[in-house]
């Protein structure tokens, strides 16, 4: 996902100014954004402070990090039941001297 150009200060700044009675195409003309980016902005980060944002952004990062974990674990955990599974059937069998 590409790194947003705005920081956390910046973006609860435009989203202050947003609330403070400022029109839409102005703050977007003037930091040099969309209006979907500045609605996108406010469904998601409407109302928080500056370490609220930091928090989710935190957050959302090590949310990431134990799905990649465990992506990685499942895929070992397949990967192994396949392998058993190949060496159960194949393994030569003990003869028995009657």
């Amino acid at each position: 996902m590409r790194k947003s150009r705005f920081t956390e200060e910046q973006i609860v700044g435009i989203l202050q100014e947003y609330a403070a009675g400022a029109k839409v195409s102005e703050l977007c003309r003037k930091h040099g954004m969309s209006d979907a980016t500045l609605y996108r902005w406010k469904s998601k980060y409407g109302g928080l402070q500056v370490s609220e944002l930091r928090r989710l952004k935190d957050l959302e990062a090590e949310n990431a990090e134990l799905k990649r974990l465990l992506a990685d674990a499942m895929l070992d955990n397949v990967g192994l039941k396949g392998l058993l599974a190949k060496n159960v059937w194949s393994a030569p069998r003990l003869q028995v001297a009657w």
